[in-house]
C-alpha cells in the first residue's frame, strides 16, 4: 500500500495516485491531473475528516463560496473544529489536496462537495493562505505523515470543482441532475466504498499473517511434560491452545471467502448494485477489522513474550491496524447503517405483492427455521442446520428491531431518535447479518468442490466457524439455544479443534504468505536468538 491518500490514513494504490480525481471528477479533470498524479509530479492527499467531524461527513464545517466576478471558489476554515485532521501525506509531502467543504452558492448551502486545491509548491513550500501542522506521534502507522490543514481565503479556479455529481456555471448557477439533496449526497459519497472494500480485505490479510506466525510457533514451541522424563508438550497439542487459535483460523477462512465475494461484488458493480455494495462493505469492514484485532491480540498472547518483539510482527501489526476500527467509518456507526438498511428492506417487503429480495434476505420469505430441542453432533455439522440457525437469529432480530423502532415512533418519537434508542438490537442485528452473509459465501465456495479430502477439511472449518457463531451471546439471550444445547455446541467445537490439529500447518501454509512476510518465531526461533545471531 502507498499510505498517502485516504479519508483518514490510506487508500489502495489506485486511489493514492489520483483515484479521487478519477471517481469524483470528469474528463477534463482526468486529462489535466491524472498523468501528473501517476508520475508523482503531483502528490495528493484527501482532506475530508475534520477535528470536529469524522463519521458525520455531512456536518463538516469548512466553507467554500463562489466568486462569480473572478470565476473562483474561496475556501475557508471558519473555526478550529473545522481544521482538516488526520490527512495522510499532508504534514510533509503533499502538493495538492482534495478538500471537502460545504458549498455555499448565492447564500444557499448546497451540501458537501470536493475541490482540488494546491497546498505546496513544487519545492515543497506551503502555499500562501494555507497553514499545515503535523498530527503528532500515533500508536501505530507512524510512517504516515498525517497532518492538519487550515484554509484562509484560499482561491481555486472554478474548474477545480470535482463535478461528476454537480457543477457551478461561470455566472454562479448551481447545476445537478440529482435534485434531491439526500440522493445527491449518497451519489457523491458512493465512490468512497472502495476504501471500505480495501480495508476489509486488508484486515483478512493481516489476520492470516498473525495466525501463520502463531500457529507455526505453536507447532515448534514446547512447554511442560505430562510425565517425568517425557518430552515437553507442543503448545498446539494442548486442547486449550487449539481452542484459542483454531476457531480464529476457521473464522479467517470464512472471512477470506467473504472478502473474495466482496471484491467480485465491487469489481462487477453497476449503479443498481451500489446499495448492496454499501451495506455489505459496511458490514464486512466492521466485522473483519474487529475480528482482525481480536485475532492479532490472541496471537500475540499465544506467542508469549516473543509476541512482544517487534521483529516477530504480531504486536506491531496490532498497533499498525488498530486504526482500522474507526477510519473509513467508525465500526459501530457502520453496523447501525447496516441495521437501518435492513429496516428499510423489511418495510418495503410489507407492501402488497412484495417479497424480500437482495442482501441475502430471501430466507425471510420462507417458514421460520426451528432449532431441534436436542442437538447432536451430526446435526451441528450439517451446513443446512448451520445456515438455518444463523438465518433464525437474523430473522428474529430484524423482527424485534422493527417492532422496537415502530413502538418508539408510535409514542411520537422521530425515526432517527427511535433508531438511536434501539442501538442494542441494531448492534446484534448487524452482527447477525454479517455472520450469516459470511457463512453463505463459505457454503457457496465449498459447494464448488467435488467430494475430496480438501472438501472434508473445509467442511470442518465451516462447521467450526458456524458453531463459533452459535456461541454468540444472542443465542442464549434471545432463547434460540437452551443451556443444554449451548453446552453441546461447546463440546463439539472442542472436538472439531482436535480433528483440525493435524491439518494446522497445511492450513496456514495454504495462505501462500512469503517467508519474508512472517517472522523468526515462525521458523527456527532458537537459531534466530543464538549468540552468533546476536553478534550480527
Amino acid at each position: 500500500k502507498v499510505r498517502k491518500f485516504g479519508t483518514e490514513f490510506y487508500y489502495c494504490h489506485n486511489v493514492c495516485r489520483g483515484g479521487a480525481i478519477q471517481f469524483f471528477g470528469t474528463k477534463h479533470h482526468h486529462d489535466k491531473w491524472l498523468r501528473d498524479t501517476e508520475n508523482y509530479l503531483i502528490k495528493g492527499c484527501f482532506a475530508m475528516t475534520e477535528l470536529g467531524h469524522g463519521s458525520n461527513v455531512r456536518g463538516i464545517e469548512t466553507i467554500t463560496t463562489y466568486d462569480s466576478n473572478t470565476g473562483e471558489f474561496v475556501i475557508n476554515t471558519p473555526c478550529e473544529s473545522a481544521q482538516k485532521y488526520w490527512i495522510g501525506g499532508a504534514a510533509n509531502h503533499a502538493t495538492h489536496t482534495i478538500v471537502f467543504s460545504q458549498l455555499n452558492i448565492n447564500g444557499t448551502n448546497q451540501g458537501v462537495h470536493a475541490l482540488i486545491a494546491q497546498i505546496r509548491d513544487a519545492d515543497g513550500n506551503v502555499c500562501p493562505n494555507i497553514r499545515i501542522a503535523d498530527c503528532g506521534h500515533k500508536i501505530g502507522l507512524n510512517g504516515v505523515d498525517n497532518g492538519r490543514i487550515w484554509f484562509d481565503n484560499v482561491r481555486v479556479p472554478r474548474e477545480n470543482l470535482l463535478n461528476s455529481v454537480a457543477d457551478v456555471s461561470p455566472d454562479g448557477k448551481y447545476l445537478s441532475a440529482i435534485k434531491d439533496p439526500d440522493q445527491r449526497f449518497a451519489a457523491f459519497l458512493a465512490p468512497l466504498t472502495a476504501g471500505r472494500v480495501n480495508i476489509a480485505v486488508n484486515a483478512v490479510y493481516q489476520s492470516k499473517v498473525g495466525l501463520a506466525i502463531a500457529i507455526r510457533y505453536a507447532l515448534t514451541r514446547r512447554a511442560f511434560s505430562l510425565k517425568p522424563k517425557e518430552p515437553e508438550v507442543l503448545l498446539l497439542d494442548y486442547p486449550s491452545h487449539q481452542r484459542r487459535l483454531l476457531p480464529l483460523l476457521a473464522k479467517t477462512y470464512a472471512m477470506s471467502f467473504g472478502a473474495n465475494y466482496l471484491k467480485m461484488l465491487y469489481v462487477k458493480r453497476t449503479p443498481q448494485s451500489n446499495k448492496i455494495i454499501h451495506v455489505v462493505s459496511s458490514s464486512f469492514k466492521a466485522t473483519f477489522t474487529w475480528s482482525n484485532m481480536q485475532i492479532l491480540q490472541e496471537c500475540r498472547e499465544a506467542c508469549g513474550g516473543q509476541g512482544l518483539k517487534t521483529e516477530n510482527r504480531v504486536g506491531h501489526l496490532k498497533a499498525e491496524h488498530d486504526v482500522q476500527s474507526t477510519f473509513e467509518g467508525d465500526n459501530n456507526i457502520l453496523m447501525q447503517q447496516v441495521s437501518k438498511a435492513l429496516f428499510a428492506e423489511y418495510m418495503a417487503a410489507q407492501k402488497p405483492n412484495k417479497a424480500f429480495k437482495g442482501l441475502g434476505l430471501e430466507h425471510m420469505n420462507k417458514p421460520c427455521p426451528v432449532i431441534p430441542s436436542q442437538l447432536t453432533a451430526t446435526t451441528l455439522r450439517c451446513s443446512q442446520f448451520q445456515m438455518d440457525a444463523l438465518c433464525l437469529r437474523e430473522r428474529d432480530l430484524l423482527n424485534r428491531f422493527v417492532a422496537e423502532v415502530s413502538q418508539c415512533q408510535a409514542k411520537g418519537e422521530s425515526k432517527g431518535h427511535a433508531f438511536i434508542m434501539s442501538y442494542q438490537l441494531a448492534e446484534d442485528l448487524g452482527k447477525a447479518f454479517s455472520d450469516r452473509a459470511i457463512l453463505q459465501t463459505f457454503v457457496e465456495a465449498e459447494a464448488t468442490l467435488a467430494a475430496c479430502s480438501l472438501k472434508d477439511v473445509l467442511g470442518m472449518l465451516r462447521s467450526l466457524y458456524a458453531l463459533n457463531c452459535l456461541e454468540d451471546g444472542a443465542y442464549l439471550r434471545y432463547g434460540y439455544l437452551s443451556v443444554e444445547n449451548a453446552a453441546t455446541v461447546r463440546r463439539e467445537i472442542t472436538k472439531i479443534c482436535s480433528e483440525l490439529r493435524p491439518h494446522a500447518l497445511a492450513l496456514v501454509s495454504s495462505f501462500g504468505i512469503p517467508d519474508a512476510f512472517l517472522s523468526p518465531i515462525a521458523f527456527n526461533w532458537i537459531d534466530a536468538n543464538s549468540w552468533s545471531s546476536a553478534q550480527h
